[in-house]
């Protein structure tokens, strides 16, 4: 599907490639190679609907002036087949595009037409793209860097398979390694403990009331008569039933989120099939392998990386690196055409000898991409919430939305871009106001319903585009929504390609804010039969807007606030 704004791109590009081949064939520019035309809507309104700085592009290659040339490629256009109205130079050489005004009400039938599909477009031509994210420690709850993980991952998968790639959600459980060694130990701890034994936690242990809330939970179930074990034993079984007790948990926390993964993948199931090894001898083959001071190392250096990365350690345990190593050939492996992992801002250090062992292996640096996202600051009456009055650290993902709401929770995690650092102002999450965007969003949407249930109990029903004069939708406000309907496609694009949800989130609030100043002015049901059926099938087409990019990021559209 192609929407509007691009249909009318494309023919304006097919226009000015004719007009150039036009201009150089009759001498008025010279012989030239004709770039990608790019078609932009110009930050200003008075500087046209779409313009091209294509004049500028092709002046260093034609050797002439840029308005010159703009001047030779306008009096060549033939815009039959395009919406342009009238076209203007401007400046050095920009070509600006005045459309009729009539081409927005093309949009109408194709939403009313598409419905739940509209908006989608084809950029992705079906790839296969895999996007990992929250992928937390399973020896904890989730806090608020795993929060905005999950909401940014999942929206991102929703954009991108709504973009027409072929998408799949993992989650990458690290249960393998000193995590797990650690947690054994925690639990072995608090169990005695709770036997009433003098046991001192391990410096390096986990000490969340969790853990505690844990071994209560396998005290009960399975009696003490794990005193008498090893401590081997005793640390394995204990580290067993609490990993399964935290992915459980982890797992349930995620989908009450509306997180829903396509595959969990064990770090364990890679020490145990031999993977890491195999990927390990394959890399020491192809000479990206070294011994030094009893340990191996990786030639990170070899692709552009600061500094060598050891993978085996002196004792002989792979370290964590290997382990991502063979993880990530794992996943190219399985046929995807790329990845992408949503890591925390902590990990910068990670990504580029990440990317050399992906081109170790004969993949692109590009095909992995690792979006990094910044910390998250919670604030209640303006003071920063620092820890949990339940759990006394950390507030979790669990009490975040048992405070704000799913919905709510989820749209301030994404819309700020991932790069920048995120404030969460709890009293405005909750606050029923148009100061908050996400009752500002929704209210939008329960207004429309509200029009469309007056409609049905007057005995009326909602209208077809082709039985209704849209023309009549001539006010300014009707215009800038009609407008922003079209621009929708265009948007799931830029989101998609710049791996960027925070637009759609913005675009919802842009258009919401655009409907409330419609209604405010304007009636949608009035005394003029005709205005009304347009209107309502304009309000209408932004309600089916509002709920198709309300649900790319997970939030609902309600019918009544």
């Amino acid at each position: 599907m192609q929407g509007l704004v691009e249909q009318i791109k494309a023919s304006l590009a097919t226009a000015l490639q004719k007009a150039i081949k036009q201009a150089v064939d009759k001498g008025q520019v010279n012989q030239t190679d004709i770039p990608d035309i790019i078609i932009e809507v110009p930050r200003e309104k008075g500087h046209g609907d779409f313009a091209t700085n294509l004049a500028m592009q092709l002046a260093r290659s034609a050797k002439m002036a840029p308005r010159k040339i703009a001047e030779a490629v306008v009096e060549n256009l033939d815009l039959a087949a395009t919406q342009v109205e009238r076209v203007e130079i401007a400046g050095p050489g920009f070509i600006n595009f005045y459309l009729r005004s009539s081409w927005v009400y093309d949009v109408l039938p194709l939403i009313q037409q598409q419905d739940r599909n509209y908006g989608r477009v084809e950029v992705g031509d079906g790839k296969r793209i895999q996007v990992e994210f929250v992928s937390a420690n399973p020896t904890g709850l989730l806090h608020m860097g795993n929060a905005r993980g999950a909401a940014l991952g999942d929206s991102l998968a929703a954009i991108l398979d709504f973009a027409g790639y072929r998408v799949s959600r993992e989650y990458y459980i690290n249960d393998a390694g000193n995590q797990i060694e650690n947690f054994g130990k925690s639990l072995e701890a608090r169990f005695l403990q709770q036997l009433g034994q003098d046991i001192p936690m391990p410096e390096e242990g986990y000490h969340g009331e969790d853990i505690i809330d844990t071994v209560k939970g396998y005290i009960k179930k399975h009696g003490t008569a794990l005193a008498e074990a090893d401590t081997a034993t005793r640390r394995k079984t204990l580290a067993e039933y609490g990993l399964k007790e935290k992915v459980t948990n982890i797992r349930n926390t995620l989908l009450d989120f509306g997180v829903v993964y396509d595959e969990w993948f064990s770090e364990q199931s890679l020490h145990d099939s031999g993977a890491i090894t195999d990927t390990l001898n394959e890399l020491r083959e192809k000479g990206y392998i070294y011994e030094q001071e009893n340990a191996l190392w990786f030639k990170a250096t070899a692709f552009g990386d600061e500094k060598d990365e050891v993978v085996v350690r002196s004792n002989g345990i792979p370290t964590y690196f290997a382990a991502d190593i063979a993880y990530h050939k794992n996943k190219f492996e399985r046929g995807f055409d790329q990845v992408i992992d949503i890591w925390g801002a902590d990990h910068h250090g990670h990504v580029n000898r990440m990317k050399g062992a992906m081109e170790a292996f004969g993949y692109q640096r590009e095909q992995l991409e690792i979006i990094l996202m910044q910390l998250v600051r919670l604030f209640r009456g303006g003071e920063i919430v620092r820890m949990s009055k339940r759990t006394g650290q950390f507030v979790t993902l669990e009490e975040l939305v048992e405070e704000v709401g799913r919905d709510a929770a989820r749209y301030f995690f994404v819309m700020r871009s991932p790069d920048s650092h995120l404030d969460f102002d709890l009293d405005l999450a909750k606050s029923q106001s148009n100061d908050n965007p996400v009752f500002y969003i929704q209210y939008a949407h329960a207004r429309i319903c509200s029009i469309l249930r007056q409609l049905q109990e007057q005995g009326r029903q909602l209208p077809a585009v082709a039985q209704v004069n849209t023309s009549l939708l001539s006010e300014q406000a009707e215009l800038d929504l009609l407008r922003k309907l079209a621009e929708f496609p265009s948007e799931i694009t830029a989101a998609a390609e710049l791996r960027a949800p925070h637009r759609i989130a913005r675009y919802l609030h842009d258009l919401a804010g655009l409907f409330h100043s419609f209604y405010n002015s304007h009636r949608v049901i009035t005394d003029n039969e005709d205005l009304s059926q347009a209107r309502l099938v304009l309000v209408d087409c932004v309600r089916i807007v509002l709920r198709n990019a309300l649900g790319l990021l997970g939030l609902t559209a309600p019918e009544k606030m």
